[in-house]
């Protein structure tokens, strides 16, 4: 059987906004995954359309298209290319499972969740040629799931080819996240055997891994093993954590011991009123800088997450927010214009309040303004995000908040991190542009 597998390229991946750096840093895996349960006898092409150009030319019997809300045109627009040639073909993802009557029109089966259970069955259902039109995860288990199909992924594409997956979703319930509503239906937060996720991390070549989980120190149990584990394997790695999870106990001291030098945080806002809004309870009355300090003695950068646009926002939310980020050294800042995504409580809150103003999913990307905003303009909003980021990128700051740290070490690695990270981008995008240029044109 031939079987074509596509991740439809995200919009903001077109836009003026490019930026190949960062959509190029490493291979997604929920299709990798998925195609650990084919035969070995089929023939399976996997393409990332923001790595390489998509080639539509092809017959193949089977096309998995994987959805999410800001490639849902485009990912509409290539199934029903392929249905009109007589393809059978699958949407799955997270817009597919978070709208899924609007995904129907454009696909023969969709697939809601998680897919670990429900695709081995519909496979079975696809070669005894009785496929139903609807798949809906309800066994939520890792447990002796097949390797990854890491041979169809084009690891001269990344930048950093080493991604892995050991859990899935989150402990815990943000109203603005996506998570609750791919999970729903079953356990939202679950996790490999610890021996599995090891066996997963030696199968990988090289030094450097990139952990995609939504927070990897989320089950202490299997965290702490699972560092314990890496003792000695000479790994260093970054994934993403919350401050409730580095302030307790000594997980985070065992993540560094294990190779973590680089973690993603969601601080997201100062205000309690914030938080609270947002069901982001584990961050209430937490202790930001004594998290922050913590990892610095630990030597690990952080990029740190911060969302604009929640109803207690001022107009000095902006220049709050940057300031503190670089009196407290962080090396990264990442911001977020607030986005309701169907299917969040947070959608439906505002849906309700009739908040929202557009359904165009092109941009719900975290840079446009979506819904009718509180104590903020659309225009004040929209222009404070984008002043943010120059901002904190700036010479001045990147300079400041280097020296924001103890040892002369840090102090270096934070400057050139933070300034070859941002000041130097248009010449890595064009390094990048350029090189996949090449790779595409020696394949042809």
């Amino acid at each position: 059987m031939k079987v074509k597998m596509i991740l439809p390229a995200l919009t903001e991946a077109e836009s003026p906004f490019w930026r190949p750096i960062k959509y190029s840093l490493f291979p997604p895996l929920g299709l990798a995954t998925l195609a650990a349960y084919l035969s070995p006898d089929d023939e399976i092409d996997l393409q990332d359309q923001h790595v390489e150009k998509l080639r539509l030319d092809d017959q193949p019997d089977l096309v998995i298209i994987q959805v999410y809300i800001t490639n849902a045109y485009r990912a509409y627009k290539i199934a029903d290319h392929y249905r009109q040639k007589g393809c059978y073909v699958i949407l799955g993802g997270l817009h597919a499972t978070s709208l899924p009557d609007e995904a129907a029109p454009h696909a023969d089966t969709i697939f809601l969740g998680p897919g670990e259970e429900t695709f081995p069955a519909f496979l079975l259902d696809f070669k005894n040629k009785r496929p139903q039109k609807i798949y809906k995860s309800s066994v939520r288990t890792l447990e002796k799931i097949p390797p990854i199909r890491r041979d169809l992924i084009k690891r001269n594409l990344y930048l950093v080819p080493n991604s892995i997956v050991v859990t899935r979703g989150c402990p815990h319930h943000c109203t603005f996240c996506y998570k609750d509503a791919f999970f729903e239906g079953g356990k939202g937060f679950y996790t490999q055997r610890v021996d599995d996720a090891l066996a997963e991390i030696d199968r990988l070549p090289g030094k450097h891994l990139y952990f995609l989980d939504d927070h990897l120190l989320g089950d202490v149990r299997f965290s702490g093993a699972l560092f314990e584990g890496m003792q000695g394997m000479s790994r260093v790695f970054q994934g993403a954590a919350t401050i409730d999870s580095i302030l307790r106990g000594n997980l985070i001291e065992k993540a560094a011991d294990a190779g973590l030098r680089s973690l993603f945080v969601g601080f997201e806002t100062f205000s309690p009123a914030n938080l609270k809004q947002s069901n982001k309870r584990q961050n209430l009355e937490k202790d930001y800088v004594k998290a922050v300090n913590r990892l610095h003695s630990l030597g690990i950068m952080i990029n740190g997450s911060f969302v604009f646009g929640l109803d207690d926002n001022d107009k000095d939310v902006f220049k709050r927010t940057v300031d503190w980020g670089v009196n407290n050294g962080l090396t990264t800042s990442t911001y977020h214009v607030l986005t309701p995504y169907p299917g969040t409580a947070l959608y439906k809150s505002m849906e309700m309040q009739r908040r929202i103003k557009t359904t165009n999913w092109d941009l719900y990307d975290t840079r446009n303004v979506v819904y009718e905003t509180m104590g903020l303009t659309a225009a004040e909003l929209q222009a404070g995000y984008w002043w943010a980021y120059k901002e904190f990128y700036s010479w001045n700051n990147i300079f400041k908040a280097s020296q924001m740290h103890d040892s002369t070490k840090h102090k270096l690695k934070h400057f050139i991190y933070s300034g070859g990270w941002k000041k130097f981008e248009s010449v890595w995008n064009f390094l990048i542009k350029n090189w996949k240029s090449e790779q595409y044109a020696a394949r042809s």
